[in-house]
């Protein structure tokens, strides 16, 4: 397994919500079970049945978090690099057939928010922009075909 690298930032959000999801989510299920079980008969129990459902899913969640920041590896701002496109680079692109310029920021996957500016380094433009340079041309995959674009700047 090679580690996922993310900013700071991202690796202090997943922590909180790691914790969020321990600490507050696991007593509200716990609570909802025991209610539930106050019912009766478990077998015909549809509240039990969904308490446990949703146990089972918070459950999940918490181990795929806890297992993203145990192999997360931290970029630091002072190891942005300026030179390449990396985790945590600030880009600006321009799309080749109509000069449109925008910027972006590449996160990883659980903070990507395209309204913010952040993009997935898995999303197609995030993954085609990985160790590009500035003048580079990127291309994009899209289903209205292929897109290019130029990297004009990357900043930190």
């Amino acid at each position: 397994m090679t580690s996922k690298k993310m900013s700071r930032e991202s690796y202090d959000k997943l922590v909180a919500e790691l914790d969020d999801l321990k600490i507050n989510k696991r007593k509200e299920v716990a609570e909802r079970l025991k209610v539930a079980r106050s019912y009766g008969d478990l077998s015909e129990n549809a509240e039990y049945d969904e308490a446990k459902n949703e146990q089972a899913i918070l459950e999940a969640q918490i181990k795929e978090l806890q297992f993203t920041i145990d192999n997360a590896e931290i970029v630091e701002d002072s190891n942005i690099s300026v030179d390449e496109v990396g985790m945590s680079s600030k880009i600006t692109i321009k799309r080749l057939d109509t000069g449109k310029v925008e910027t972006f920021t590449i996160v990883g996957t659980n903070h990507a928010n395209v309204r913010e500016g952040k993009i997935s380094d898995e999303s197609p433009i995030g993954k085609a922009a990985m160790k590009k340079k500035v003048g580079d041309i990127i291309i994009v995959e899209a289903p209205a075909g292929e897109l290019r674009f130029e990297l004009v700047e990357i900043s930190k």
